[in-house]
């Protein structure tokens, strides 16, 4: 077995058989010609591929281990983690997509002469700057190999872009805590108001894994910007895969050391991280981008919402997806208020819950455009709450209408855009004219602003709710009469039964609403209890 034969756990065996985990477990007791682990631990063993593949056959187990299966368990496997397997195949893949005929001269090499030749072909690639790390030495490559062989094979089954895109989404996938991703549903909705289609440049600040700038159809050079080195890395592979645009990323965070301090955009995507204290307030105090104020240390959403302006040209939009609670928190009140008296906010709309992470709260889409010099502030700010689209579902991020919302949306945004107002549309959207936004608290909530939604049926159904209401009231309404008890002095009396007697042995009258008397006990000689009606003072048993 080779020194750098990828591993694979329990739960990729099972993956390549088809079988479950207790599977697995019953192989490894009953045969004892199991292969043995080569790493991992106690509880979670590893094994060779190479040797849990050979097995598998030997048994009849498997036929043939599929190849995407295959390379997904060397990407597992990789010596120095999924990650940076993931970025030397994403370098791999760019050179098969660029040049076919070169990957398959280099394929035919040994292991040992292609981990030689490779890092001097991907260092001269055109798209260096993409991932704007160096391309790994020969020593990184030598464990890389039978990954990138598998990877040429899979791209020349799929394609080069649907390869990384498949792999990336496994990784993911297998990873969801240590990722936030913005899903595509709102990464879309998010370029469309942020008119990217004509947008020839676009900027993400904080890109994870370039979901947003992917969204984009037609940029001609896209920047993007992550505090993590390997998130950078794998969004600049992946923009460099999808089209033909320029890339460029950079792994530092944006706000404490931009990396594009001098550029200005057409239009500006982001995802910032939400309720961070530790965004650089004090070292940042006097930097030139607050041009609104100086964001609390409580308000880290504002700081990257002002970051996001300085970095547009006049007239550009950006697009941020954001924390309901920056529309009404008291501490970010002031540059709201500027925001508005400025012309620089445009819409704030509500999302459904479950759009994206966090999911459990409906977040909210900023759009922002950079004021021109001598422009004139916009009189109204469109408000959207997109939040009862839903449809009752309770906010299920696999069960979001996307279409219904992403209709009701652009429907208001479009002849805002256009015209500055919109017609209002209860419970949905209205253009509010920003002076009855300026009072003490700023509050931008869009349910706070809005009508209710008009009754299902419009005026018709109304009319006929009032004439039904006014023919109930009309209707006389015949009660059935009660009858009332007889007062005690008009009850008729009777005579007591035998046996019962009050004070001194005289019958009493009997009503009928008495309870039988009981016989006295035999041999006693004492009177029988009074019943319910005597006024003796007898005390009941």
């Amino acid at each position: 077995m080779p020194d750098n034969a990828s591993e694979v756990t329990a739960a990729g065996i099972a993956r390549l058989a088809g079988v479950g985990r207790a599977a697995v477990s019953n192989w490894r007791r009953r045969h004892a010609d199991f292969p043995r682990p080569v790493g991992g631990t106690e509880t979670s063993p590893s094994f060779a591929l190479p040797e849990v593949e050979q097995w598998l056959r030997d048994q009849g187990k498997l036929a043939e281990v599929p190849l995407r299966e295959r390379v997904w368990q060397q990407l597992c496997g990789h010596p120095a983690g999924a990650v940076a397997g993931l970025v030397h195949a994403g370098r791999a893949l760019l050179l098969v997509r660029d040049d076919p005929d070169g990957w398959r001269r280099l394929a035919a090499l040994s292991d040992a002469a292609l981990a030689e030749r490779l890092p001097k072909v991907l260092d001269e690639s055109v798209h260096s700057d993409a991932v704007n790390t160096p391309a790994p030495g020969p020593a990184e490559l030598a464990v890389s190999v039978p990954l990138l062989r598998g990877v040429g094979e899979l791209a020349a089954e799929l394609g080069a872009r649907q390869t990384f895109e498949f792999l990336l989404g496994r990784q993911l996938d297998a990873n969801p805590r240590q990722y936030t991703l913005t899903p595509p549903g709102p990464a879309e909705l998010m370029a469309a108001l942020a008119l990217a289609s004509q947008a020839a440049s676009v900027l993400d600040p904080a890109c994870g894994t370039g979901t947003l700038l992917r969204a984009v159809p037609h940029a001609e050079a896209v920047y993007g910007q992550d505090a993590d080195p390997e998130l950078a890395a794998l969004a600049g592979l992946r923009l460099a895969l999808h089209g033909p645009a320029e890339v460029r990323t950079a792994a530092a965070d944006s706000l404490r050391a931009d990396a594009f301090p001098a550029l200005t955009v057409d239009a500006v995507l982001c995802h910032p991280p939400f309720n961070e204290r530790n965004w650089g307030h004090d070292e940042l105090a006097y930097d030139s981008r607050w041009e609104y104020g100086l964001p609390a240390r409580t308000e880290s959403e504002l700081a990257w919402v002002q970051h996001a302006l300085a970095r547009l040209r006049e007239g550009g939009t950006a697009v941020l997806l954001m924390p309901p609670a920056a529309a009404s928190r008291r501490s970010g009140r002031r540059i709201r208020a500027g925001l508005l008296r400025r012309g620089a906010l445009r819409a704030v709309i509500a999302l459904p819950a479950g759009a994206a992470p966090p999911y459990g709260i409906p977040l909210h889409l900023w759009v922002l455009r950079k004021p021109g010099a001598g422009s004139r502030p916009a009189p109204e700010l469109l408000l959207v709450d997109a939040a009862g689209l839903s449809g009752g579902d309770g906010g299920g991020r696999d069960k979001l209408p996307w279409q219904t919302v992403r209709s009701a949306v652009l429907q208001a945004w479009a002849p805002f855009d256009r015209d500055g107002t919109a017609e209002e549309r209860p419970g949905v959207s209205r253009a509010v004219p920003v002076i009855e936004l300026l009072d003490d608290d700023v509050d931008l909530a869009p349910a706070r602003h809005l009508p209710p939604p008009a009754a299902a049926g419009g005026a018709d159904a109304l009319e006929a709710v009032r004439e039904e209401l006014g023919a109930t009231l009309r209707t006389p309404v015949s009660r059935p009469s009660r009858p009332r008890p007889p007062s005690p002095m008009s009850r008729a009396p009777s005579t007591r039964p035998s046996g019962c007697s009050g004070r001194g042995g005289s019958p009493r009258p009997w009503t009928s609403s008495a309870r039988s008397c009981r016989p006295p006990r035999p041999g006693t000689g004492r009177a029988p209890p009074s019943c319910g009606s005597c006024a003796s003072s007898t005390r009941r048993r």
